[in-house]
């Protein structure tokens, strides 16, 4: 299937469905040398892997991942890494009574329209268990970020209309902070509504924000590879994603210009801004800011209220999804939206590294010139 892979230079291909025998990834363009471990990987997996808490799906999954190739005596050996978790609690018996029928808000009629058959256990490829393998090359990819000096941190800025107004990065993995808020002001409120439409047999959305700390100047390439764009293809390729902003986002549109533009200023020998609302990228570029991205997390499709569909047959019919589903899905897409997030700045940073080491000098360049145009300078009028 067509758009299983994502990436240039680090480049990660999933693998696997919701209800087989297992979900994976292949990672080229890893490093040699970086060290890594199923237990380093794990801490990612446990954050994403479902049943997790009281506002999660049931369904029980380890999500132990096991590293089948590429990793010798605890490094990177520098051919790919492939990365497996294998699926131990799949119940395909759960959806035998819709089999034939359309799920609304899910990509059963999309796929049945594309290529004339789906896979009716849970979605398949579509299904958000993919992510399991995402959210483990994105572990990967931020080991080798830690090399750079380079974080990404992810949490809930938004669930069911309720805002976090601060920010404090401590507290978003602590153990009673089920929802990933970065705001323990917020975090009753939050579960909640979550609790709320659970009850009700209907779910909820949020947004997930993520912050890229100390990344360098000079990521992406005008035009068509804007550093924004590529980071909008990888979180947008989530499924449960529906929404992508940098920055102060949508927020620009009701602002003057000389409220938006981030002015310059001078600190310890580097040229820094007194805003971000550009969220650390001008012209596809990063300016060495802090890159700031939030995805729309949609409320998940699956929910037990009463729904009009068709049938693969077209016929009108209605349609109940019971099972073990999210009544809100983000807490869990943090580490997945982070993960891409990693994975496409690393892609760019080692694209960088490269374009650098196969950069001509400033001779090299007038030697060119001079030999071309029999210019010095590159000034000349033409």
């Amino acid at each position: 299937m067509p758009g299983s892979s994502f990436g240039t230079i680090f480049k990660v291909t999933t693998f696997g469905e919701s209800h087989g025998r297992a979900v994976g990834v292949i990672v080229e363009g890893v490093p040699p040398n970086i060290e890594i471990c199923e237990a380093e990987i794990q801490v990612d997996m446990d954050r994403r892997r479902p049943g997790q808490s009281k506002v999660s799906t049931p369904r029980k999954e380890s999500d132990k991942i096991e590293i089948v190739s590429g990793v010798f005596d605890g490094k990177t050996m520098g051919p790919p890494v492939t990365l497996m978790i294998r699926n131990n609690n799949q119940e395909p018996s759960a959806y035998l009574d819709i089999k034939h029928k359309f799920r609304p808000g899910h990509a059963d009629f999309s796929y049945f329209t594309k290529y004339g058959l789906r896979d009716w256990r849970g979605s398949g490829r579509a299904s958000g268990r993919e992510t399991a393998a995402r959210v483990a090359a994105g572990s990967v990819a931020k080991k080798v970020l830690q090399h750079y000096g380079v974080s990404v941190v992810g949490f809930s800025r938004e669930i069911a209309g309720i805002k976090a107004k601060s920010v404090d990065y401590d507290i978003i993995e602590t153990p009673e902070n089920i929802v990933r808020t970065p705001d323990l002001s917020v975090m009753d409120e939050m579960i909640e509504r979550i609790q709320a439409a659970q009850k009700d047999e209907n779910s909820v959305g949020g947004v997930v924000e993520v912050h890229v700390r100390n990344c360098p100047p000079g990521l992406g390439d005008p035009v068509f590879d804007k550093l924004e764009a590529k980071l909008a293809h990888g979180v947008m390729s989530i499924g449960a994603i529906k929404g992508f902003e940098v920055g102060i986002g949508f927020d620009c549109v009701g602002m003057f210009g000389h409220e938006f533009n981030d002015e310059f200023y001078m600190e310890d020998g580097r040229i820094r801004t007194k805003s971000n609302n550009s969220g650390g990228i001008n012209g596809g570029i990063s300016n060495g800011e802090d890159i700031i991205i939030r995805a729309a997390v949609r409320p998940p499709a699956s929910i037990a209220t009463e729904q009009d569909t068709v049938t693969v047959d077209k016929k009108d019919d209605t349609i109940e999804v019971h099972g073990r589903h999210d009544p809100c899905i983000t807490p869990r897409a943090v580490p997945v939206v982070e993960a891409m997030v990693a994975i496409t700045i690393l892609d760019s940073l080692l694209f960088q590294e490269m374009y650098k080491q196969h950069r001509p000098s400033e001779e090299e360049m007038i030697e060119f010139m001079q030999k071309e145009w029999g210019g010095g300078s590159g000034n000349e009028q033409m």
